[in-house]
């Protein structure tokens, strides 16, 4: 009887350990488990443009932002020596040029020339990455309006950043040259060609309250700033 008993008792032991053990393998992993070891993380996909015009100011520009709002810019002449700076685009601006690049396909087996004689505007060129996908295409003036958009956008990108790079070294070297730069800024602002006027807000709120620079230059930055901020409060 006894034997009976213990002979029935080891059975349903291995019998429980054997189904704790099957539960174990087949169970997904724990919520907070972390990736497995050595998976790569996801790729981000990124957008280029560059554009080369000859004898033209300026005759490189290159562009590249990916999706996460992180970039670098290269704007100079062909003969100075690359010298791409990095900088941080907010998400409505890339948000719109991942949108743009999508309905282009993001560049993959698309004509943008509009294959006529025209006169050279400069070779400009679209790129799209992710991971091992690569694709580009390369135009000197184009009808599609989708690329236009995205044209007109990464130039403004390029005008924003040699504002922000003209008027930081005016206001280190140069401060009579300060209110011909702000000038220009408030130009290509009236013009809406600056993607991200907000970015100007810091420097120019900095320089309308310094001392070292005239009148004229601080009383023009604080009237801008005040635009900028009351055009981005109306969103």
């Amino acid at each position: 009887m006894n034997s009976r008993r213990l002979h029935s008792g080891a059975a349903a032991g291995l019998i429980l350990a054997a189904a704790i053990l099957l539960y174990s393998l087949g169970r997904p992993p724990a919520a907070n488990a972390g990736p497995a070891p050595g998976a790569r993380p996801a790729e981000e996909a990124s957008i280029t443009f560059r554009k080369t015009f000859k004898s033209s100011y300026p005759e490189f520009t290159e562009i590249k932002i990916t999706e996460s709002g992180s970039g670098t810019y290269d704007i100079r002449q062909l003969d100075d020596d690359p010298a791409p700076q990095a900088f941080e685009m907010g998400a409505p601006v890339v948000q719109k040029n991942i949108d743009l690049a999508s309905k282009l396909h993001n560049f993959q087996g698309i004509d943008l020339e509009v294959h006529r004689r025209l006169a050279n505007l400069g070779e400009k060129t679209f790129r799209y990455e992710k991971g091992a996908e690569k694709h580009d295409v390369t135009f000197n003036y184009t009808l599609d309006t989708t690329a236009a958009q995205l044209l007109q956008t990464f130039e403004g990108i390029a005008r924003q950043e040699l504002d922000l790079a003209d008027l930081q070294r005016t206001m280190r070297y140069d401060h009579l040259g300060v209110n011909d730069v702000i000038r220009q800024i408030e130009s290509d602002y009236n013009a809406k060609i600056l993607p991200e006027p907000q970015r100007f807000l810091i420097i120019l709120d900095q320089l309308a309250t310094d001392q070292k620079f005239i009148d004229i230059a601080r009383q023009r930055a604080a009237s801008l700033a005040a635009r900028i901020r009351s055009s981005s409060s109306a969103y």
